[in-house]
């Protein structure tokens, strides 16, 4: 059985909806196929078309299976027609026609499609009632068609003052009112041109044609002059304005064509998609500012609005008057009572609420939940096409952000998926070292029936303690890594002096391992000194394992230090070993690492990355450089303190947070 595949003719309306509907019941009914959705992009039609209405049915198209496809020809039939045979279409959707006199002559584009589909079924789809009826909207503007009713009253009067001057006939006077009625249909369109006309033929009858002052006429022959030039008149006029129009739409395509290319290059300049587009629509429609807003999420504060993540009064959004379009409007999408959320602005609406229910703001809607909003500009209708386009775009950048954070959270698991891999395979042989020392040692100690001399046990407690001290260290370790990896850590950041963080970490070690030359007025950073006194203490501890036997030294770094384009204070950790390859100096950083491949005894390989899993949420650096004459040396780099005690909220912190203890901190 040969596999279904229909293809439906999208005119660019919400028409497109019932028919992408109508294709999914088709396929259902039939096992399977595939939907082709072809919009034909017409010349006369493009001013109607909803970006809006093809976008959502693109998407459609796409959640079914299909796939969409745009085409600009002159003939939409022939072009559906060609598409469907190269496609070896079993069907054809077609909507139906909203001009009735094309139905009723047979030349609407679904008459065309029945004709010449041969052996394809052809569907024509009813429009639904409440779609049928559509309101004329001109193309000229209302000041245009003021002013052409005005000069079709006056310019005719005019001409038949120029004609009284001198002796003329009928057919002079006719031609020189049919200049008149092409004029007005020029300024203001048809139904101005086809007054001026009948008001002509009245003064050409009453002034031109005999007997004269009378609108009685007495030539059969200058009836039939008079309706000629009646009906001449408003055929021209209906060119003439068809003409104007076209021209005025080809006009605005143009303008909207080049604005979009505007819109796409100024987005892809900036760092952040989203707000390059609601920069370029304030430029676009002069607006004040510009906002992308969205409902809170269920919970939040009633009766507020978002701003960057923080709660707002709305200050009225739920009256539901919103404006032109606004969220009030309809079915259920106005704001009610309840909290927004402002995702992206740009202008005056830039760390400030945006209120939708003010003066001259437009609303424009990207979903059902979201919506672009201008503040202190109404859109006109003829705007209102290209203002759908800019929702259509801040909708892709929408999906655009959701897509990234999908990707980031993916990348998180699988990388806590390594970690607890290697978390595994660490516990599985890495500490059975020192419980397999634990257990031998305490197991002996235990024996009934051996002796064993005071120097024996002594041994033997001792390496009981430095199992437990070694376990511990790893353990620990893990733990730290585990919380890095959640991204649990959060410091409690305050002024903290270096020589109080280094007299700290050496408690642990052996005494006179390290040389301290540290500046007796090094300014205090901003850190956590518990994190930072585990950093010193891991980076001591990997300098004295690595370069056994060698002058570890901890020294302040020059002054000047910059971080991120501010101060910051410098410690350096050196040592003169056998230093690391530059190739290297990246993958010692990385959990589980160890330098050329060491016994597992001296670790398990997570003593730097924690310390820089902990420098890092203090918004500082860890690097590594080359000792002059051999050796690494470990430079620290942290902000310098603001002088604000740990414990106290500080707006003034980057990021505006308040600070936390850390994770797992007392």
């Amino acid at each position: 059985m040969a596999r279904e595949r229909i293809v439906i003719g999208l005119n660019g309306s919400d028409d497109g909806d019932l028919l992408v509907h109508r294709a999914a019941k088709l396929l259902e009914r039939a096992g399977g196929g595939e939907i082709l959705a072809i919009h034909v992009r017409t010349p006369s039609g493009a001013g109607s078309e909803s970006p809006h209405a093809l976008e959502s049915q693109r998407r459609q198209v796409a959640e079914l299976g299909g796939s969409y496809h745009a085409l600009t020809a002159g003939d939409v039939s022939a072009a559906l027609l060609d598409y469907a045979r190269a496609s070896r279409a079993t069907h054809i959707l077609v909507g139906q026609s909203r001009r009735r006199f094309t139905v009723l002559s047979g030349g609407s584009v679904e008459a065309r499609v029945v004709r010449g589909a041969g052996d394809i079924d052809v569907q024509v789809v009813p429009r639904p009632v409440a779609a049928r009826s559509r309101k004329r909207r001109t193309g000229l503007g209302r000041r245009r068609v003021i002013a052409g009713f005005a000069l079709a009253a006056v310019l005719p009067a005019g001409l038949q003052l120029l004609l009284a001057v001198f002796d003329h006939s009928v057919a002079t006077a006719a031609l020189l009112q049919l200049a008149g009625a092409v004029a007005v249909a020029l300024v203001g369109g048809l139904w101005p041109a086809v007054a001026g006309a009948l008001w002509s033929s009245l003064l050409v009858n009453y002034f031109s044609t005999p007997p004269l002052y009378d609108l009685a006429i007495r030539d059969p022959q200058d009836v039939l002059s008079l309706a000629v030039f009646a009906g001449v008149a408003v055929a021209v006029a209906g060119v003439v304005d068809r003409s104007a129009r076209r021209s005025k739409e080809a006009s605005t395509a143009r303008a909207e064509a080049a604005t979009l290319a505007d819109l796409a290059l100024a987005a892809s300049r900036e760092e952040d998609n989203l707000k390059g587009l609601l920069a370029e629509a304030v430029s676009v429609f002069g607006a004040d500012g510009a906002a992308v807003v969205t409902r809170a999420p269920s919970g939040a504060e009633a009766d507020g609005v978002m701003v960057d993540g923080v709660m707002v009064d709305d200050g009225g959004l739920a009256d539901g008057g919103l404006g032109d379009g606004g969220l009030g409007d309809g079915g259920g999408a106005g704001p009610g009572s309840g909290a927004w959320q402002v995702i992206a602005a740009a202008g005056d609406a830039t760390g400030r609420p945006v209120m939708p229910g003010g003066p001259g703001t437009t609303v424009e809607p990207v979903d059902g939940e979201t919506f672009l909003v201008l503040a202190g500009r109404t859109v006109p209708p003829s705007g209102r096409r290209l203002l759908a386009a800019f929702a259509v775009h801040v909708k892709a950048q929408l999906e655009r952000r959701q897509l990234a954070a999908t990707r980031n959270e993916i990348l998180r698991l699988a990388e806590g998926n390594i970690m607890r891999t290697a978390i595994l395979r660490a516990v599985s042989h890495d500490l059975r070292t020192p419980l397999a020392g634990i257990k031998l040692a305490a197991g002996g100690l235990l024996q009934n029936g051996v002796s064993y001399t005071r120097a024996e046990q002594q041994d033997l407690l001792e390496t009981i303690d430095a199992c437990t001290d070694r376990l511990d260290l790893l353990v620990g370790n893990l733990l730290d890594m585990s919380r890095i990896t959640a991204q649990s850590v959060e410091p409690l950041l305050g002024p903290v002096r270096w020589t109080e963080v280094v007299d700290a970490a050496l408690r642990g070690l052996p005494a006179g391992a390290v040389t301290v030359a540290l500046p007796a007025n090094m300014p205090p950073v901003d850190a956590d000194p518990g994190l930072l006194e585990r950093v010193v203490a891991n980076i001591l501890e990997n300098a004295l394992k690595y370069a056994a036997g060698s002058r570890v030294v901890v020294a302040g770094g020059p002054d000047g230090s910059v971080l991120d384009g501010h101060p910051c204070g410098e410690l350096q950790i050196i040592d003169h070993g056998p230093g690391v390859p530059a190739r290297k100096v990246v993958d010692m950083f990385r959990p589980f690492q160890r330098l050329d491949d060491r016994s597992q005894s001296s670790g398990i390989g997570l003593g730097l990355s924690v310390a820089q899993g902990f420098i890092q949420s203090m918004r500082g650096t860890l690097t590594a450089a080359e000792t002059p004459g051999g050796g690494l040396t470990m430079v620290i780099r942290l902000p310098l303190s603001t002088g604000i005690p740990a414990g106290i909220p500080a707006a003034g912190y980057p990021g505006g947070r308040e600070p936390t203890t850390a994770a797992g901190q007392p």
